[in-house]
């Protein structure tokens, strides 16, 4: 019976590794902004017309960063001048995904 514990301990050890291990980081391609979202929370949400994103996030589409973090109001600037501009953007996500499905970023990345 202690084996069977154990085999299913380790079992459920290395499902939630492999689970974790399919977050990642890194750019997505270059998109349109849909949507820009300032909030009265500790973020602002955007939303990417993107079809894959690096992340592994359950929602491919939709974007946050803290208020607090470094760099987020140049950041969200940029965002903000991609949609007056008309001009795609691509992101750096972080890997980590917020309890809606979202996906962290940490830089910005617009073209001419």
């Amino acid at each position: 019976m202690r084996i069977n514990c154990a085999i299913a301990a380790l079992t459920g050890w290395f499902l939630c590794i492999s689970t974790c291990a399919m977050a990642g980081a890194g750019w997505t391609e270059f998109a349109t902004v849909t949507e820009l979202r300032p909030t009265s929370q500790v973020r602002y949400i955007f939303r990417l017309d993107i079809a894959k994103n690096p992340s592994g996030c359950s929602s491919e589409e939709f974007f946050y960063q803290d208020y607090t973090a470094s760099g987020s109001q140049h950041m969200f600037r940029t965002l903000l001048s991609a949609i007056e501009y008309r001009k795609s953007v691509r992101v750096y996500v972080t890997g980590r995904c917020n309890l809606d499905g979202y996906s962290e970023i940490s830089a910005v990345s617009i073209l001419p």
